[in-house]
C-alpha cells in the first residue's frame, strides 16, 4: 500500500471513530466466511458498523485524534476488527449473542462513554452499561415518582373525604 493510500485510510478510520460515541476492538480470527457474513448481517440489523483494520493504521488513526487512547495500544496485535455504535452496550450484546459455543468474536478492548475497557473479561460489564436514552428514562421515572405519589394520595384522600361527606349527609335525613 502506498503512503498516500495509507494516509487516506488513516483519515477514514479517524473520521469514523469521531462519528460514533463508542467503538470496540474485536478479534475475528477463527471465523470462516459464512460466520463473518452472518456477523456482518447481525451488525447491520443492530445499527453497528463493522470494519476490519490493520493495527498499525488504527494506532496512527487513534494518535491523530484528540484524547489519549494509549491504554488500547497494548491490544493492537493479531487480527483486529472495529465495531462502531452510538449505543454503548449494543456491540457487547451482539458479541455475547453471537458467541453461543465459541470464544469468537473475542473482545480485545472497548471505548465507551470516554472510558476504556481492556480485555475479554470486561464483556459482562459492557453488557450492563445503560445507554444515554435508558439513563434519561430512569431519571424521568425517578422525577415522576414523587408526583405520582402525591396525585395518588390526593385521589385516595378525595375518595375517603367523599365517602365521609356522603355518610354524614345520609345521617341527617
Amino acid at each position: 500500500m502506498k503512503k498516500e493510500d495509507k494516509s487516506i485510510v488513516i483519515e477514514q478510520i479517524a473520521a469514523t471513530i469521531s462519528d460514533y460515541s463508542c467503538f470496540y476492538v474485536t478479534d475475528l480470527t477463527a471465523l470462516n466466511a459464512e460466520q463473518t457474513t452472518n456477523l456482518r448481517k447481525a451488525c447491520y440489523k443492530e445499527g453497528i458498523k463493522l470494519m476490519v483494520v490493520k493495527n498499525t493504521l488504527l494506532k496512527k488513526a487513534l494518535e491523530s485524534l484528540e484524547g489519549d487512547f494509549q491504554p488500547m495500544y497494548s491490544v493492537l496485535k493479531g487480527n483486529s476488527a472495529l465495531m462502531f455504535s452510538n449505543v454503548g452496550n449494543a456491540p457487547a450484546k451482539l458479541i455475547k449473542g453471537f458467541r453461543k459455543d465459541k470464544e469468537i468474536p473475542a473482545l480485545k478492548a472497548a471505548f465507551v462513554e470516554e472510558s476504556f475497557y481492556i480485555g475479554p473479561d470486561q464483556l459482562e460489564a459492557l453488557i450492563h452499561i445503560k445507554s444515554k436514552n435508558e439513563l434519561i428514562g430512569d431519571v424521568i421515572a425517578l422525577l415522576q415518582s414523587p408526583a405520582k405519589n402525591v396525585v395518588s394520595a390526593l385521589q385516595s384522600g378525595g375518595n375517603i373525604l367523599h365517602g365521609v361527606l356522603k355518610t354524614l349527609g345520609e345521617r341527617e335525613n
